[in-house]
């Protein structure tokens, strides 16, 4: 496939490279002279000028692009990125800094394919490490909210039950099930949990805790919570 990224800042340009490690082409986007050498010293393709404007996304071949990404900390720049790239028929995906209000999430979600918060995702990706193998943050759905992947234990208050027997607060829900040695799906009530069993759980951030002492165990330490 092949990308046109806007922005070779910290999270453009390792975009850009992971991409091409998984053997995508990709062409870069960048203003800031700088940032323009280390990415062609980086073996990328670059044009020189501003995203936001519509010639210089042309230069970038965006008319035979499959996909857009905007991903400079600028979000005038990466919507107008987005706007001229969905003209065109691609794929996008926006980038905005957490510093936003999450009204402005909402607002651009619209707009484009998909709004990522790379802050936020790298607070998930040390939250799952500093939780363990048996908590697993999957996504922040909204300020209050989030999907945890829980794995059950010896010490679950809930191993034997089934999953219609587990009654779990009301701020959340079981999205999906599987057995140790099976692929997640649709939970069924007569589903049985066993000593290494997963479920997708989206819960209310105050109930999380709760959720974790019901599925995991008393024994396991998490500190589940907001990014």
């Amino acid at each position: 496939m092949r990308f046109v990224i806007i922005g070779a800042g910290r999270v453009g340009l390792r975009t850009a490279r992971v991409l091409r490690e998984e053997g995508h082409e990709v062409t870069i986007v960048e203003l800031d002279d700088n940032r323009v050498e280390r990415a062609r010293e980086a073996g990328f393709e670059v044009v020189e000028g501003d995203g936001s404007r519509e010639e210089t996304l042309e230069r970038a071949g965006v008319e035979d692009a499959d996909a857009l990404g905007a991903l400079t900390s600028d979000l005038n720049v990466n919507f107008a990125a987005c706007s001229i790239a969905k003209h065109h028929g691609l794929r996008t995906v926006l980038r905005v800094d957490e510093d936003y209000r999450e009204e402005v999430y909402h607002k651009y979600a619209d707009e484009v394919d998909e709004v990522v918060y790379p802050e936020r995702l790298g607070a998930i990706g040390a939250k799952n490490a500093l939780l363990g193998g048996s908590i697993r943050a999957i996504a922040d759905i909204a300020q209050n909210l989030q999907v945890v992947l829980m794995t059950v234990t010896e010490e679950s208050p809930m191993r034997g039950y089934s999953i219609e027997e587990v009654a779990l607060p009301a701020q959340a829900r079981i999205l999906a099930f599987g057995k140790s040695d099976e692929p997640m799906g649709i939970p069924l009530a007569d589903d049985s949990l066993e000593v290494g069993d997963r479920l997708a759980i989206l819960a209310d951030f105050d109930v999380l805790g709760e959720v974790r002492q019901l599925l995991v165990g008393e024994g396991v330490a998490a500190a589940v919570g907001g990014a």
